[in-house]
């Protein structure tokens, strides 16, 4: 993703940290301009609110440019890193609906090592989890809810209906 994102801008990172480059999000809206030319005046400042603001034009033009909502992130998932894998998806996502609507991106490549290896990935997702199962939590017993027996409680007439 990272290597996208400095073909397309033409400049390398500001600095070696991912999460720190894109923080502020002045790369994202360089990037933005190149796809969508002239989408945002980019605001460079120290200032959290500005930073955000940026960031969420960044997301702004991806919905634009037809990313789906479920490829995005949250600005505050990239803001304080708190989802830097979603980022990345998002990023992934920014270059395949970019290329889509026709901006000039470079394409994507893959090493054959690369493809190679994500064919013995086991996907969690398709193949449900397998962390194990516990009961914890778990509690043994009759259940009562507000103290009430349920083979006791009586109807609002008087009738046990149960």
């Amino acid at each position: 993703a990272r290597e996208w994102i400095e073909t397309v801008v033409g400049e390398p990172f500001p600095y070696e940290g991912f999460q720190e480059s894109l923080k502020d999000g002045v790369i994202l809206c360089k990037l933005m301009n190149v796809l969508i030319p002239g989408f945002y005046k980019i605001k460079p400042s120290r200032m959290p609110f500005v930073q955000m603001e940026n960031i969420s034009k960044f997301l702004e033009g991806c919905e634009r440019l037809g990313c789906p909502k479920h490829d995005l992130f949250q600005t505050i998932d990239l803001y304080e890193n708190k989802n830097p894998g979603q980022v990345v998806d998002a990023i992934w996502s920014l270059s395949r609906h970019a290329a889509k609507a026709g901006c000039n991106t470079p394409e994507v490549e893959f090493s054959e090592e690369v493809l190679n290896a994500g064919k013995n990935v086991i996907n969690t997702y398709q193949y449900g989890y397998s962390g194990g199962a516990n009961q914890s939590g778990v509690r043994y017993g009759r259940r009562e809810i507000g103290g009430v027996d349920p083979m006791r409680a009586r109807s609002p007439g008087g009738v046990n209906r149960s």
